[in-house]
């Protein structure tokens, strides 16, 4: 049996909420490192890179709440918000791009363009900054398989790194990061990447092909309303039916009643890290009875 395991989009709280489920599973015996291939997306890709380069999820979730009792702590657990800013960035002008996806005569690809050339004239931090703020990611890919996913911010062109791309690894991982108006996009091979949400906060369809999919998503459709989350959802549906039509099994795991209040409406509201990561671990422990038969 082969196993992938999909890390969708989130933000800072987001990230805080995936170590905290994966470190709750591993608890019970139920190990998300285990996966023969991992694939991330923003908030995911750093949780993937971690979590394949062979860090415990106990010692990820640990570091985040250590970092959000004692905030002068470092290395950073996560990516930083912005520099010299305090407080959640404002999404409005994003969220307006964004929404315009929901409009089936919108060219996807010319769609994300868009929101590049946003990105590319946003003042935000310098990306050197950005990928500075990264913190504590490997220098070498994992000898897991590994992907991430980026969005060319020039032509709106969807692009997977991974562990044969022969790009750094950090480079890879801030780019699916580089959320457009609050990160800088990132620099790789004289192109400029962006996050890969803006294709899909899950990109799951990559895991076509694998017999047990498992997929952590942030955002529970349930929870959701509105134009962009019906979009959100049928893409996820789409990303679903192409695995289950090349053979394989899934299974989700959103955030239950007490997550999603948790979570809260901005998950690049960094100062909700330390609840979310708690919350994060005790519905990993709640979830793994279900999960070990398909997962181990």
């Amino acid at each position: 049996m082969t196993r992938a395991l999909v890390l969708s989009g989130g933000g800072p709280v987001g990230i805080a909420w995936e170590f905290g489920i994966a470190a709750g599973l591993e608890e019970e015996g139920v190990r998300l490192a285990d996966a023969d291939f991992i694939i991330g997306t923003s908030a995911g890709s750093f949780v993937g890179a971690q979590l394949a380069s062979g860090r415990t999820a106990k010692s990820l979730a640990e570091a985040i709440i250590a970092q959000s009792s004692a905030p002068s702590a470092a290395p950073s657990a996560t990516p930083a918000t912005r520099s010299g800013v305090s407080g959640p960035p404002n999404l409005t002008p994003l969220m307006e791009l964004m929404a315009r996806a929901a409009d089936p005569s919108q060219s996807p690809e010319a769609l994300r363009a868009e929101i590049g050339a946003f990105a590319l004239n946003a003042e935000t931090m310098s990306e050197e900054a950005f990928i500075r703020s990264m913190g504590r990611i490997a220098e070498e890919w994992p000898a897991k398989r590994f992907a991430c996913t980026a969005v060319d911010a020039l032509d709106g062109r969807f692009q997977v790194w991974h562990n044969d791309s022969g790009v750094p690894l950090a480079s890879a991982v801030s780019s699916s990061c580089a959320v457009p108006g609050v990160y800088p996009p990132v620099t790789i091979n004289g192109r400029r990447y962006i996050d890969g949400g803006m294709r899909s906060s899950t990109n799951a369809d990559l895991a076509r092909g694998y017999d047990h999919v498992l997929i952590v998503s942030v955002r529970s459709a349930s929870a959701a309303s509105g134009p962009m989350a019906e979009l959100s959802q049928r893409r996820l549906e789409n990303e679903i039916n192409a695995i289950r039509e090349a053979g394989g099994e899934v299974e989700i795991i959103e955030p239950d009643d007490t997550s999603s209040t948790t979570l809260g409406m901005n998950l690049m509201d960094a100062r909700n890290r330390g609840v979310a990561v708690e919350t994060g671990l005790r519905q990993g422990r709640l979830e793994a009875e279900w999960l070990r038969p398909f997962w181990v």
